[in-house]
C-alpha cells in the first residue's frame, strides 16, 4: 500500500500533482492510501511510491472544479474516490456525462454540499473589531463549518474587506489577511473575541427589517440553521420578535389603507397574466401566443419574445441557443453578429436563409447588465425545459426534414442529449420525436475563438451546412 500525505492547507494542488503522477503509472486506486497529516501511520508501513510512468493523463476542466470542490468535503474517502475517478475516466471519458453514474453522483452530491457550506460561510461570519497598534483596523471572527471549507471560503473575505486586517478562526485551522495577503496556519484555541458596539448596531438593523407578516421558520432554519446561531449576534433577538408578530400583523392591517388606488389595475395587470397553455391551430397563432409567453422569469427582463421566422415549407429548420442583443431589439432570430456569420456561410454553400426556418431554443434574451451593455448569458436547462414547448409547436406545424442544432443548449433542447458537444459535432442523432438532428458548431461561438482556431471551426460549420443543404435538396 502507498501512502500519500497531503498538506493541510494548499491539499488539492498537493493531491493534484500526487495523482498525476500515479495515474503515469497506471497505479490502482486499491493500492493508494490518501492521509491527511493528523493522520497516524500506517501499522505495516507502506510502499514507497513508484517514479512517474509514461502513460498519458488527461481531466476535463469540468472534472478538475468538481474535485476542487469535492477536496474540501470532511469525506475521509474524498481523495480515494477522486482518484478512482481520475483512474476511470482514462478509460471511459463518458461517466462524467452521465449523471445517473454512481460514481459522479456521490462526488456531485459531496461538491454540492460544499457549496452550500461555502455560502454559509459567507453569509454567516460575524468579524469582532480587535485593538490595533498600526493605520489599518483589525477584526477577528469564529467559525465551524460543517466542512473544511476555510480555504476556499476565505478569499471572498478577502476581496470584500480589503481596507483591513482580519483573522478567521475555525476547528479546521485559522486564515489570517495581513496588509493585502491571505496566510494559513493550524487550528488553535478559540479565540476569546470582545464585544463589538457594531454587533449592537447590527441587531437595530436586523430588527427594523423584520417582516412579521412573512414569517416562515422552516425556511428561516433552512436558510438560517441553528447551529450557526450560537455565533450570531441577531439570533437572539429572533424569539422576542416571533413572540411579538401576531401584534404586529394586526397593526400593520389596521394601518394599511382600504381601497386600493386607482392606478393598481395597470400596475398588477402583469403580475395577473398566466401562461396560455391552449394549443394553437397553426404557426401564426403559436407566434402570437408566444408573444405573451410568462413561462419563466426572462420574460420579465426581455424586450420582446422572439419566435421563429422563414420558410415553414422548406423542410429544414435551424436551432440556436437564445436571442442575442440585437434580436431582442428587432424581435427576429439571427440578425446580430452571429446571425450575418450564419446567413453568409449558408449563402456560401448554397443555402437561401430565407427557404429555412430559423429559430431558437429559447425565445427570451438572457443577460446580466454592465453599464450600459447587456452581456449575453447562457440559458439553464430550465429556461430550456419550459421553452420546449414553443420549439415542439414549431416542429409541429414546419415539420422538417432535417433539424440543424448550433451549440450544446440547442442540441439537448432537440435531442435530450447534455453530452459534450466536440465529439458528436457532424454526427446525426435523433430528436426527441424521431426526426435527424445534424449537430454543429453555433456562429457565436466562432466569433469568440482565437484567430488560429477560429478558421477550422468555420470550416467545419461550412461542411456541415453543405451536407444540410444536400439532405433536403
Amino acid at each position: 500500500m502507498i501512502r500519500v500525505t497531503l498538506p493541510r492547507f494548499g491539499r488539492f494542488d498537493a493531491w493534484r500533482d500526487a495523482a498525476r503522477d500515479l495515474a503515469r503509472s497506471r497505479m490502482p486506486p486499491e493500492r493508494v492510501a490518501w492521509a491527511d497529516p493528523d493522520t497516524p501511520a500506517d501499522l505495516f508501513g507502506s510502499e514507497a511510491a513508484p517514479p512517474p510512468g509514461d502513460h498519458p493523463v488527461t481531466a476535463t476542466k469540468d472534472f478538475l472544479q468538481l474535485a476542487r470542490q469535492v477536496a474540501s468535503h470532511s469525506d475521509p474517502e474524498r481523495w480515494s474516490l477522486l482518484y478512482g475517478a481520475l483512474m476511470r475516466a482514462q478509460v471511459d471519458r463518458t461517466f462524467l456525462a452521465n449523471p445517473a453514474d454512481p460514481m459522479l453522483d456521490r462526488l456531485t452530491r459531496m461538491a454540492k454540499s460544499v457549496r452550500r457550506d461555502i455560502h454559509k460561510m459567507h453569509a454567516f461570519v460575524r468579524f469582532h473589531e480587535l485593538p490595533s497598534e498600526g493605520p489599518r483596523r483589525r477584526f477577528g471572527a469564529w467559525f465551524e463549518p460543517e466542512h473544511p471549507v476555510l480555504e476556499a471560503a476565505a478569499p471572498f473575505f478577502a476581496k470584500r474587506f480589503a481596507d483591513m486586517d482580519w483573522a478567521i478562526a475555525t476547528p479546521e485551522g485559522v486564515a489570517t489577511f495581513t496588509g493585502g495577503d491571505i496566510a494559513y496556519d493550524p487550528p488553535g484555541v478559540r479565540p476569546d473575541l470582545p464585544d463589538d458596539a457594531s454587533h449592537d448596531l447590527w441587531q437595530t438593523y436586523f430588527a427594523n427589517i423584520f417582516n412579521p407578516a412573512r414569517i416562515k421558520t422552516d425556511a428561516m432554519r433552512s436558510e438560517m440553521p441553528v447551529k450557526y446561531w450560537k455565533n450570531l449576534p441577531e439570533t437572539r433577538l429572533i424569539p422576542e420578535m416571533l413572540a411579538d408578530a401576531p401584534r404586529r400583523v394586526q397593526a400593520m392591517r389596521d394601518a394599511g389603507a382600504t381601497e386600493a388606488p386607482a392606478f393598481a389595475p395597470r400596475v398588477t395587470a402583469r403580475v395577473r397574466l398566466q401562461p396560455d397553455d391552449a394549443v394553437p391551430d397553426s404557426l401564426e397563432q403559436a407566434a402570437a401566443q408566444a408573444a405573451r409567453c410568462t413561462r419563466c422569469e426572462l420574460c420579465h427582463a426581455a424586450t420582446q419574445t422572439v419566435f421563429g421566422q422563414g420558410d415553414p415549407g422548406s423542410g429544414l429548420m435551424i436551432v440556436g441557443e437564445v436571442p442575442g442583443d440585437q434580436e431582442d431589439l428587432a424581435g427576429k432570430p439571427f440578425v446580430g453578429s452571429a446571425g450575418q456569420l450564419l446567413r453568409q456561410t449558408m449563402a456560401e454553400v448554397g443555402l437561401d436563409p430565407g427557404r429555412a426556418w430559423l429559430t431558437n431554443a429559447v425565445k427570451h434574451f438572457r443577460f446580466t447588465p454592465r453599464g450600459k451593455r447587456r452581456i449575453h448569458q447562457t440559458p439553464d436547462r430550465s429556461h430550456v425545459d419550459r421553452c420546449r414547448w414553443w420549439l415542439d409547436l414549431e416542429r409541429k406545424f414546419v415539420a422538417p426534414r432535417l433539424t440543424v442544432a448550433m451549440g450544446a443548449t440547442a442540441a439537448y433542447a432537440l435531442t435530450g442529449n447534455r453530452a459534450t458537444l466536440t465529439p458528436r459535432r457532424g454526427g446525426i442523432e435523433p430528436a426527441r420525436d424521431g426526426a435527424p438532428v445534424l449537430i454543429t458548431w453555433h456562429p457565436s461561438l466562432i466569433l469568440r475563438l482565437p484567430d488560429d482556431r477560429a478558421p477550422a471551426a468555420l470550416a467545419e460549420l461550412r461542411g456541415d451546412l453543405a451536407r444540410a443543404a444536400d439532405m433536403v435538396a
